[in-house]
This record gives C-alpha cells, structure tokens and sequence, in this order.
C-alpha cells in the first residue's frame, strides 16, 4: 500500500510540475474516471518521413488541431483522433434526469451530444476523420452552452459526400471464456444538398470468463469449503442507429435520433463444492437477460425574435426481462434443490425541452423549461425447485408494481465575458416532481429542488486556463430500486422501498489546463462534495434491508492527465500518458453510524500508457500498466470487496497500412493479474451478529489476445 500511494503522489507531482516534465518519462490518454456520461475525402497520410507530435494553434483563446497534427496515428473515426489529444481525457455525460442541460467535455459543430442511448465514444466513432477540419479545445464557461465546466472538446466536422468507415475487434482468451468474433461497427455518413445524415449497426460485444479456488472460512481462519469455480459472460448489443441534420428552410436547423438494440447477457458458473464436513455437490448459476430498446428524439432550432429557439424531444421505451437461476446436485445422488428469480421490467421516458437562447447587455443568456415523463411497470416472480424437477412459484408481492415519475424544471442562465481573460456563467433553475409507486406500500409525494450553478474561467495565457465552478444537483434514482429484489448467488435480498428519494448534492470543480509546447500538456481536476440523502443499502424493518437514503455523505477527487511528448529528446515519434485518481469518500454507515466509505468504488487508478509511432515506418508499437484499488460494499449482514488486478498490463503492435486498414495487435493481462474476492458474512446484523463464514476468492484470468481492423471505404 506505501509503494501505491508513493506511485500515485509521484503522478500528480510531474502532472503539475514543468520541472519534472522535463526531466523525467510520465503517461496516458486515459480511460474516464466516474466521480460518488461528403464527397469522400482521402484519409489523413500517413506520416513515413518526420513524425511531429500534435502542436495546438492559439486561434482566439482557443487551441486548435488540424487533421495532420494527428497524421502520424492514421485516425479513421474523430474518436481515434480525440484519444491522441494531448493531456485530454474523454468525459463522458453524467446520467442526467431528463435531457437537463449539456454536460461532458466534448461537443460535435459546437452542439452537445444528447443522446440518451449511446455514451460520448460510441457516437464520435461514428464520424470518420476524414470529415473532421479541426478540433478546437475552449474554457466551457467562454460558451453559449449552459451546463459545461473546464475544458471542452469541440470537433468541427462536415460531410459534403459519401463515407463510410468500419472496424472489427475479435478477442480471445486463453482460459474459460468463449472466442468472440462478433465485436465491431460499420458506419455511413454523407450529405445531399440540405440533409446530412450517418447511418450505423455496431455491436459492443464483450465475452469474459475467470475461474479457480475459492477458501470458506471460520471466524478463526479455519477451512470449511472448498470450491471450485468456473464462469463465463457472453455480452451482445447489437444496435441499429440513424442520425438525420436537416438544413433549413431559413435559418433553421433540425436533427433527428432513431436506434433500435438488442442486448444478449449471459453469465453461466459451474463448481464443485467441497465441505470439510457433509456431502460435496455441483453448484450451478444461470443469468439471463434479453433486453431490446429503442429511441427517437430530435430538435429543431430557429431564428424567433431577437434570439433563437431550441425544441426538443425524446422517447425511449425498454423491454427487460431477467431471470436468475441456482441449482444444487449433491453428488452422492440426493435429489437437488433450487431457486430462480425472474422479473420483467418495461420503462418508458418521454422528455420535451425548449430552450431560448439570445444576446443582450454583453452577455449569452438562456431560458429552459423541461417536463419529463417516466415509467416502470414490472412484474417479479421466485420459485422454489420441487422433489420432481420443477420450478413452483412463490408469492413474491413486493417485487411487482409500477413506479412514475412527473417533473417540471425551469433555468435561466447567462454567460459574460467580465475581461478578456475572464468569463463568468451563472444559472439558476428549480425542478418540481411528483413520485408515485403502485404494488405493495405504494405513496405519492411531491417535491420541490432548487437547481443552479456559478462557473468562472481564467485565461491569462495561451498556454495555461483555470476553472471554477460550484454547482446544486439533483440526482437520477433507479426505479427498480423502489421494488423488492432477490439476489440469488449471494443469498441477499432488497424488501423494497417507497421511500426512496433522489440525492442532492453541493459540488465544487476546479480545473486547471497547463500546455508544455512540444513536450506535452496535463490537466489537474479537482471535485469536493456534500450530499444530502445519499443512495445506498440501508435497515428496513426489524430484518429487512434496501436501497435507501442516508442523510449526508462527502466526495473529495484529484485527477490528473499528463502527456510527454519525447520528440524533443530526440525519441521521436514517442509519447507517455498518465492517468491517475484519488477519491476520498465517507458517509455514516446505516448500520453503525460509523465512517464508512463509497461502496465498490475504484478510489485509487494510476494508469501508465506509451506509444511509439516509428518515423519513416507504418509501424507502432506501446505498452500499458494500470494500477486500480476498489472499495468494499456494505450490506447489513456483510462485507464484500471485488476486485480484479491489482495491476493490469499489456502490449501491442500496429501497421497503419495493410491494404490500406490499420491493424492492431494486443496481448492484455501479461502479468497475470487475477479476480479475486473479500467477503466476510455475518450470521445476522454485523453490529451485533458473530462472523458467519469469511470467503476468499483467487481466480485465473489469463492472457487476452485482441485484434482491431479498421477501414474506410
């Protein structure tokens, strides 16, 4: 634990010092962190002479990117092309109620992302590079866009043809997990005359498996069982999606949203239990979802009196039927025993928004006025494995009903320049919303909640900005979470709870983005917390337990992202990236009253990514290392820590033109990181109960070979 906490002081001292950027090696274009969401126009060359890292333009307060800064990596999507921004980290939008206002760090033609259906990576993979003229990174709060914070991402990108682009990702594991083939996407974008439109069908398949020796032990470290697992995950989402930008008439602009999906889970376990006293038997887990969804939404925007007007509007509909299932077989002969649980859950949001958006005294100012609508009609069922074979249902009320959800939400925001180098945005807005719940203790309440941020950016150089902004969320809750819920594989069980209501929080950001030139750039964010009425399992009743609220909790988050660029040390062609993230979390435990912290949580992440793209070649070649810690989840009667690492490290090699594609080539888990597990469990309450069992888990994941093709066409 010293050596990981030496690690990650060492990654924020080079992330915020020049001094020690210069001197020595640091790294990542990261992964995202979650603080407790044309006429074919010739790809970019590839770069077989010099390679020069990507240099920013200051072009009026911003820093800009041309397609051939990025020439060097052969990007076919502006995903590819954002992954190699310099210090930049993709942040996805946060899971709003509603549309709500935009959020995130990257904007497409200086419009948000809304989508509900798809996260920020998976629509900009849709738009090939090809179509992309610059990438422009701007303080949020010097925009017309309420909601943003820190620096932002805005690609500019037109079609004025026909292009497609497409990729393939089969994966294969050397232990347990099934080979999968069918991970991958294909995508068409074009324009004719006033209509601009990209049409795709991906899928984010995933397939994982791990498996070995599980210890139960007493209370005094003595083996009572002993396990051996094995288990498989097959994850399919196969997806349709069309966006449409209509052009005028006028002055108007429209878009339109549609995506039809399927999602296949399918997580399977096979053991052999052995206890030290009594008969072995085979365990058996079976987990099934066949989820389908589909979305449309669309806005339109025009030119009304001294301003201009946003209408927008959104429906999604979900069909989610899951069942879980445990069987027992004594291997002397024994008849088995056995559970399931099944449910089925269809949800539905309706949202409409208006927004205006108009200048006056100096300032950008926007007035918004949102009603959403949401619905969870679902039916729960258990049932009970009889002396002949079959599954007979149980009563289970409290697992069916319906949960609804009316709310209206006003703002009005406004964004002025106070001098050249400093901008301040200020909203306020307020929401009312009315919860209802059908089935068993079903209650209607209504609420009111003041919404409201205050944001201001610094730019006293080209090379350096700070921002700060304090804000007053309300969050999104989970309508199952209202419904009662059997946990099968761990013997747990939600009773439900009609009294849930969605946290509020205090949040206060600061940014600051410091540029190094040539030799690369690093961000510093820091986020600090107060929530009231904190989601998490608390007491119900005498016995029971459920998702709940506490009364307060705190999140303080340091993140940092660094980029060296070696070309000035004459490594040419050679970058390091450096990720790294610590999170403080505390709430009083529900049980006890005690400082606990956030439940299965990544608190610690210190991720080391370097690459080579070696000048006069094709070729490329780097390596990763991530170190992650995870935090142990509290139920009433347990303590359960999952974790999979601790560290994780790979390797990979790229030609930028075979026949024109990229292929890529990775081996991941090197050095053998495996899945383990933590859990004590007590015979009651864990404040007055004895230690029931305690379980420790070590499972082998073994090497993962991947590949990657990506084309245009």
């Amino acid at each position: 634990m010293i050596l990981h906490r030496r690690l990650l002081l060492t990654a924020a001292f080079i992330a915020t010092s020049p001094q020690a950027v210069l001197a020595a090696p640091a790294t990542a274009p990261a992964a995202t962190a979650t603080v407790p969401p044309d006429p074919a126009v010739a790809p970019a060359p590839v770069a077989t002479t010099t390679v020069a890292p990507p240099g920013a333009r200051a072009a009026q307060g911003k820093a800009v990117f041309t397609p051939a800064d990025f020439a060097r990596f052969a990007p076919k999507t502006a995903l590819d092309m954002l992954k190699q921004l310099p210090g930049f980290s993709i942040r996805d939008a946060e899971t709003a109620r509603g549309l709500g206002q935009a959020s995130g760090n990257v904007l497409v033609n200086s419009r948000r992302l809304s989508s509900k259906s798809d996260d920020i990576a998976t629509q900009l993979a849709r738009i090939p590079a090809s179509t992309v003229e610059r990438i422009e990174l701007v303080d949020a709060a010097t925009l017309d866009i309420p909601g943003l914070s820190g620096q932002v991402a805005n690609i500019v990108a037109a079609s004025k043809g026909l292009s497609g682009q497409f990729s393939w990702e089969p994966e294969f594991r050397a232990h347990y997990a099934h080979p999968m083939f069918t991970r991958g996407q294909v995508s068409v974008s074009g324009r004719k005359d006033w209509l601009e439109y990209t049409l795709s069908i991906a899928n984010l398949a995933n397939h994982s498996a791990a498996g070995g020796p599980t210890q139960i032990l007493d209370s005094s470290g003595a083996v009572i069982e002993t396990r051996q697992d094995v288990w498989a995950e097959d994850y399919e989402e196969p997806k349709i999606s069309g966006k449409f930008t209509i052009d005028g008439p006028g002055s108007s602009v429209a878009n339109i949203n549609v995506s039809v999906q399927r999602i296949y889970d399918h997580y399977g376990l096979h053991g052999l239990r052995t206890p030290v006293a009594g008969t072995p038997f085979d365990y058996f887990l079976d987990d099934r979802n066949r989820d389908g969804n589909w979305e449309l939404g669309g806005d339109v925007e025009f030119r009304l009196g001294p301003g201009r007007l946003k209408l927008i509007g959104l429906n999604h509909e979900s069909h989610e039927p899951f069942s879980e299932t445990v069987v027992v077989r004594p291997v002397d002969g024994s008849p088995a025993t056995g559970d399931r649980f099944a449910q089925t859950g269809d949800l539905s949001e309706r949202i409409a928004r208006a927004e205006y958006n108009w200048k006056l005294l100096g300032a950008d100012w926007q007035l918004a006025g949102e009603g959403a609508f949401n619905t969870l009609r679902n039916v729960a069922a258990i049932a009970s494995l009889d002396a002949t074979g079959q599954f007979v249902d149980v009563p289970f009320p409290g697992g069916t009903g319906g949960v609804s959800e009316k709310r209206y939400d006003a703002s009005l925001s406004a964004s002025k320049p106070l001098s050249p180098k400093v901008t301040l945005q200020l909203i306020v807005g307020a929401e009312r919303s009315t919860l209802m719940q059908t089935g068993a203790n079903g209650l209607t309440r209504s609420f009111f909640r003041p919404k409201g941020s205050a944001s201001l950016a610094w730019k006293p150089s080209s090379s350096f900005d700070l921002s700060v902004r304090l804000r007053r969320r309300v969050g999104q809750l989970s309508f199952y979470d209202f419904l009662a819920r059997q946990f099968l594989d761990n013997g747990n069980a939600n009773a439900g709870n009609a009294e849930l209501v969605p946290q509020q929080d205090w949040t206060l950001e600061i940014e600051a983005n410091k540029s190094f030139g040539a030799w690369g750039s690093t961000k510093l964010r820091f986020t600090g917390r107060q929530v009231e009425d904190y989601v998490t399992v608390i007491p119900i009743g005498l016995t029971g337990e459920s998702v709940g609220n506490v009364p307060r909790a705190r999140v303080r988050v340091i993140e940092s992202n660094t980029t060296l660029q070696f070309d000035p040390i004459g490594w040419k062609g050679a970058k390091l990236d450096i990720h790294g993230l610590y999170q403080y979390t505390r709430l009083p435990d529900p049980l006890t009253g005690k400082p606990i912290a956030y439940g299965d949580i990544t608190d610690q992440l210190l991720e080391l990514n370097l690459r080579q793209d070696v000048p006069g070649t094709k070729w490329a070649w780097g390596s990763s290392v991530q170190y992650s810690h995870q935090t142990a989840a509290y139920r009433l009667g347990e303590i359960d820590r999952r974790y999979e690492g601790p560290v994780f490290a790979s390797l990979f090699v790229e030609n930028k033109d075979v026949f024109g594609l990229t292929v890529h080539a990775e081996v991941g888990n090197v050095i053998n990181a495996r899945s383990k597990r933590d859990r004590i469990v007590y015979t009651g309450r864990r404040d007055t109960s004895p230690i029931a069992f305690i379980e420790a888990r070590n499972r082998l994941i073994g090497p993962i070979f991947s590949f990657q093709v990506k084309g245009t066409f």
